[in-house]
């Protein structure tokens, strides 16, 4: 272990002595845990391609090392795919989600409200298992037509996490391409640009701001970094993330930044 690594892991265990919480394995459920494996290694068991589109290429997905830690590495041109991974979390027990990620560069012709602008350097989405009953006859129409073009598993209800160029953060908007997706703008500008920040969201409440609804179980999430409607460049770096039954810090519900 490299003298930064366990710096690293000090700082993480004096965070969590600060904020007077001790999370034991039954007060968190581990969404992603990248920094168990190697650089170099294949992607952990249970990661599979998100692709909306055979016909764009694929953003590249690896594991590399960055000061002593394993994360995974997004490099998108003109690109697009994600990483999605299986997961049943109840929001009413483990409302907190935390991650980290880093990004290289902005997209500087992005636009969250339309398809021609409707990429981000690094996403996370986090997707719920919600009733069909509950949409309106055309909802599930068009839901039916998607999950049957593209994926049987589409979920009726997702929320994405994005870093955008110039949206204030807090900002909740439908996605360009579907109003069952909404997306939060948790980051926005330059001012963090590689730098890693970590993120704390209560996705119960995030849903119920997004869709007026109860947040029903996660079924999946999935990490992305797309290009492909700017035919831009990016490169950005996603961490571990958790669920956890607690805030991990008293600060406010979005970002907490790490020097």
């Amino acid at each position: 272990m490299t003298r930064r690594r366990r710096f690293e892991q000090w700082l993480l265990a004096a965070a969590i002595a600060a904020a007077g919480i001790a999370f034991g394995a039954e007060e968190r459920v581990v969404a992603a845990l990248f920094s168990a494996a190697r650089s170099g290694d294949a992607l952990p068991a249970g990661w599979k391609p998100l692709v909306a589109s055979d016909a764009v290429p694929r953003t590249r997905y690896t594991l590399v090392d960055d000061a002593g830690i394993t994360v995974v590495r997004a490099e998108s041109k003109a690109a697009a795919s994600g990483l999605s991974k299986p997961l049943r979390v109840d929001p009413a027990e483990f409302p907190w989600l935390r991650w980290r990620w880093k990004i290289d560069n902005l997209i500087n012709n992005a636009d969250l409200r339309s398809k021609e602008g409707d990429d981000f350097p690094a996403r996370l989405y986090v997707m719920f298992d919600y009733p069909l009953e509950k949409l309106s006859l055309a909802e599930r129409s068009k839901l039916r037509l998607a999950r049957a073009l593209f994926d049987p598993d589409l979920p009726a209800a997702t929320l994405c996490y994005v870093w955008d160029n110039k949206s204030p953060p807090e900002t909740i908007v439908p996605s360009a391409y579907s109003d069952r997706v909404r997306l939060i703008v948790v980051a926005s500008g330059a001012a963090r640009v590689g730098r890693w920040t970590d993120f704390e969201r209560n996705v119960a409440a995030d849903f119920r701001a997004a869709f007026g609804d109860e947040a029903p179980p996660v079924k999946a999430i999935a990490i992305a970094t797309d290009t492909d409607n700017t035919g831009a460049f990016a490169t950005s770096y996603f961490g571990d993330i958790y669920f956890y039954k607690q805030r991990f810090t008293n600060k406010s519900p979005g970002e907490t930044t790490i020097p």
